[in-house]
């Protein structure tokens, strides 16, 4: 029986492959733990998980519907993915850098709301041209998030605060004082959010009529991919982040070996701050055009799951918020076309996050397996080898 166990161990480190494969391998099995999981709850509601499974791929542009209205098509849904995405990115990233440094920037949504009001109201009111606007919303975005970050981290290091506690009080506080200029002076009385910016100073550019369909073209998607293979490379060949990495894994030892943890602590919290703010103003300035009073985005939250799954990597981030962005973005499709609450999808995102949150468990498991089976072989090789010295 023993044996029959240790054939089954084998064959399933053999699947999931050594500890650098691994960082593939077992966010694919949280991922596919989660899709069957969401499988499970459409039979239970009585519905047909491949379909709706695709569509939350039609609510994204990436497979066809049956139909579509005038002026519209794949590529208009596709586009408008794209935009949905694009703060996803960069606020995924945010999470992933404070990861790396060991701290949980879970004000993410605080610091998207500051940098977007901060843009919308000194550019997005202004008369300014689009060639200035345009860029001067993302320097904004990418100093006001960096300031908020600047802040959690210096809470942190000087008086020992917990960036948790810190940065949470900080999104009720960004949420309730914004609110209340944005009910006082930017009101728009019809729909209640607050008035629409400029063309001038919105990232995302509306209407734009190509091959015959009116869509959105998200300028900050581009920036996003840069980005994504700039942090790759800062924090995979640079000093900086090789010491990031090392004082998230032991802060003490890393004072010991001369790293000056403080200063580390800080820039990690900037720079969290920083793509925060990328995300605030590619979302507010971008992919919707006014800031909703009283509500933060679920960006910000979603966003800790794609960093999960994505194993804190730039690279692997760009997949786990493709795939999370489709449930999200595709749910009001799939809600429409099957007849099941949107909600649904947030529930099956909420189950990779569980999944996803017992990625360090399953290679602690696996680490013990493979070492018991090396054990083993020891014992089986030593016995041999007395077996053979008796015969002898």
């Amino acid at each position: 029986m023993k044996k029959k166990s240790n054939h089954w161990k084998a064959a399933l480190l053999a699947v999931m492959g050594d500890e650098k494969r691994q960082n593939i391998t077992v966010p694919l099995l949280e991922v596919l733990f989660g899709l069957l999981a969401g499988a499970v709850i459409f039979l239970i509601l009585g519905k047909n998980p491949l379909q709706a499974f695709n569509a939350f791929l039609q609510g994204c542009g990436i497979t066809a519907k049956a139909n579509y209205a005038g002026g519209k098509g794949m590529f208009t849904d596709f586009m408008g993915y794209l935009d949905n995405w694009t703060p996803m990115l960069f606020a995924a990233l945010s999470v992933a850098v404070a990861f790396k440094a060991g701290l949980f920037n879970i004000g993410v949504s605080g610091q998207m709301l500051m940098a977007g009001f901060v843009a919308m109201v000194t550019v997005g009111y202004s008369p300014l041209p689009a060639v200035v606007a345009k860029p001067l919303v993302i320097v904004i975005g990418i100093v006001v998030g960096a300031l908020v970050g600047a802040l959690i981290g210096y809470l942190k290091y000087r008086f020992n605060i917990n960036e948790v506690v810190s940065s949470i009080m900080l999104n009720y506080i960004f949420q309730y004082v914004l609110s209340f200029f944005i009910f006082t002076f930017f009101i728009n009385p019809l729909t209640r959010q607050s008035q629409a910016i400029s063309d001038a100073s919105r990232l995302t550019l509306q209407n734009v009529m190509i091959a015959g369909y009116k869509t959105v073209i998200p300028l900050g998607f581009v920036l996003a991919i840069i980005v994504v293979a700039a942090m790759h490379y800062l924090i995979h060949h640079t000093k900086f982040g090789y010491e990031l990495k090392a004082v998230g894994l032991n802060a003490k030892a890393s004072k010991y070996a001369g790293i000056n943890v403080r200063r580390n602590i800080l820039f990690a919290m900037m720079l969290s701050g920083a793509l925060a703010g990328l995300a605030g103003v590619t979302y507010y300035l971008g992919y919707l055009g006014s800031i909703q009073p009283r509500v933060l985005s679920t960006v910000g939250f979603d966003s800790i799951a794609i960093s999960l799954l994505g194993n804190s990597n730039p690279i692997g981030i760009v997949f786990a918020s493709f795939l999370i962005t489709v449930i999200t973005k595709g749910s009001t499709y799939m809600s429409s076309s099957i007849g099941v609450d949107q909600e649904i999808g947030s529930v099956i995102t909420g189950l990779m996050l569980l999944f996803a949150a017992c990625g360090a468990y399953v290679r602690h498991r696996l680490r013990i397996s493979r070492m018991e089976l090396e054990e083993q072989k020891k014992e089986e090789q030593k016995e041999g080898n007395e077996q053979k010295e008796g015969q002898s």
